[in-house]
């Protein structure tokens, strides 16, 4: 079993930390992760692809643990991520990757794929699908289910809690830092069925005056769910977002109008030809793609896409990550026969203990 690594890549304009796995000149794939994560929300996948025969990647993003930290919102725009992992592959010493993202990390590899389709062998994005028009109040808002989100009573849907970050980013921010270990339990849960066709806590987060309510100043101390993390876990997310606090992840939710205008940029109109895999939560309320419209305009701007269903809430590559590295695997041997190198037999798509 291949060992998980620990590297630098060092520009001019930024420093990317990142995990890898694998042999150095298999077919490289780079997992990106979203808010409020690390390069270790992938680490159930990094030794699977390993010893499938790929070159498994897994960076800070900018704003997170040992990458770059910036003190602008504008420094946040999907752009400026977009470039850091274009550099990123560069100093792998390679032309194209295969690019999976998560949440935050599904448009910045949507962007990848519609800004430099030269760069990218596929892409795959889990739980938020690709919106040609770019990840925006204006591009998600016409697709709110009102069945579940009537107008009147949730005008932004579940997506009111973006609101709140534009409307009063410290009250956001310092609730989060208030108790960062806190902040991860209770964030990091398993999808809940039950939960399902009904508001998410996300649609009433202006009214309530803040992510936890308005009186509580921090997250409530919930037990820890292992579903999704381990003690270890909970250890390295917490100690990396005290070090670096959250003004870089809430960060990308103030770059709308700036990540719109680079959609309108994208080659081909944004029309993707290149093969695109969409995992959907079964589970998750917020990211709902299974029987909202949300995925509808993905299906339009996609013209080779493929589309699996996992049951998990929102963090899949954690909650079910056998599940997931089985879809990206079939879809991999489907889509690129020609990657293939030798894959172990003893490959570890399970559950890491790394």
């Amino acid at each position: 079993m291949f060992p998980v690594t620990e590297h630098v890549a060092k520009s001019k304009r930024h420093t990317s930390f990142y995990l890898a796995c694998g042999a150095a000149d298999g077919p490289p794939i780079i997992f990106v992760h979203g808010w409020p994560e690390l390069s270790i929300s992938w680490r159930h996948q990094l030794p699977c692809f390993a010893a499938l025969g790929f070159r498994a990647v897994a960076p800070d993003m900018r704003g997170y643990g040992r990458s770059s930290v910036y003190q602008r919102h504008e420094d946040y725009a999907l752009e400026h991520a977009v470039q850091d992992m274009l550099e990123l592959l560069g100093a792998l010493g390679r032309d194209r990757a295969v690019w999976v993202g998560h949440d935050w990390g599904s448009p910045v590899v949507w962007a990848l794929a519609s800004h430099h389709a030269e760069r990218c062998l596929g892409v795959a994005g889990l739980c938020v699908p690709y919106l040609a028009e770019g990840f925006a109040p204006r591009s998600f808002l016409p697709l709110i289910d009102r069945a579940v989100y009537p107008e009147v009573e949730y005008p932004l849907g579940q997506w009111d809690y973006q609101q709140f970050y534009v409307e009063d980013f410290d009250r956001a921010r310092g609730a989060f830092e208030a108790n960062v270990r806190a902040t991860v339990k209770a964030l990091f849960r398993a999808g809940n069925p039950a939960a399902m066709r009904k508001p998410a806590r996300t649609a009433t987060v202006r009214r309530d005056k803040g992510w936890f309510g308005g009186a509580a100043a921090a997250a409530p101390d919930v037990p820890l769910d292992p579903a999704v993390l381990t003690p270890k876990d909970l250890d390295r997310y917490a100690a990396a977002l005290e070090r670096t606090g959250f003004f870089g992840p809430d960060s990308w939710y103030m770059n709308h109008a700036r990540n719109t205008g680079y959609a309108i940029e994208a080659a081909n109109g944004g029309t993707l030809v290149l093969p695109a895999l969409f995992l959907h939560a079964a589970y998750d309320a917020v990211c709902e793609t299974v029987t909202s419209r949300l995925a509808e305009p993905m299906r339009r701007d996609c013209r080779d896409l493929t589309e699996v269903t996992v049951p998990s809430g929102h963090w899949m590559a954690q909650e079910q990550p056998v599940a997931v590295n089985a879809a990206i695997a079939r879809w991999l041997a489907t889509k690129f026969p020609a990657l293939w190198v030798r894959p172990l037999r003893d490959a570890p798509c399970g559950r890491s203990s790394g």
